[in-house]
């Protein structure tokens, strides 16, 4: 089960990633000639930042499971 939690977070970050990324064609690209950050970088730290979250969470459900 825990790995499985795990991979269900993995998962989402990556398909969280792509799409963010999608709107560029799919790429990163290059950085922006401008000091100005992109738009939606905020949001997508945000995204990545709650993805990270729960995969913490899963683990220490893992955890917790595992000691019973």
């Amino acid at each position: 089960m825990r790995g499985l939690r795990a991979m269900a977070v993995a998962v989402a970050l990556v398909a969280g990633l792509a799409a963010g990324c999608a709107r560029d064609d799919g790429s990163a690209g290059t950085a922006p000639s401008s000091s100005a950050t992109p738009s939606g970088l905020t949001q997508m730290q945000k995204k990545v930042a709650a993805a990270e979250s729960a995969l913490a969470q899963a683990d220490r459900d893992a955890a917790q499971d595992a000691d019973r």
